[in-house]
């Protein structure tokens, strides 16, 4: 038996064990992207929205599901970003 825990295969997931098994460094400039990225406006009002939801406690499944995929994606994004940042930081300064 196993005693790896198993991760999900959502579509965030996937992508994290996908980016993660690339052992290249990130170059300055793929850094910058990242770090530029962000939810489009539609997209930020749906997770308020679906916020608001689950703190009154009326989430359907469905959107609790959504909501998932989007604080999964969040944390995925802001592990990225934190690497980016500690590339730049060590970047020769003629790369930044």
């Amino acid at each position: 038996m196993s005693s790896q825990v198993v991760t999900p295969n959502t579509e965030a997931a996937i992508l994290a064990r996908m980016l993660e098994s690339d052992e290249r460094e990130l170059t300055p400039e793929a850094a910058r992207y990242l770090l530029s990225m962000k939810l489009p406006t539609a997209d930020e009002d749906r997770v308020d929205e679906l916020s608001e939801k689950a703190r009154a406690g009326s989430l359907t499944q469905a959107e609790s599901e959504e909501l998932d995929g989007y604080l999964h994606v969040g944390s995925l994004v802001a592990v990225w970003q934190s690497k980016a940042r500690r590339i730049l930081k060590h970047a020769p300064v003629s790369q930044q």
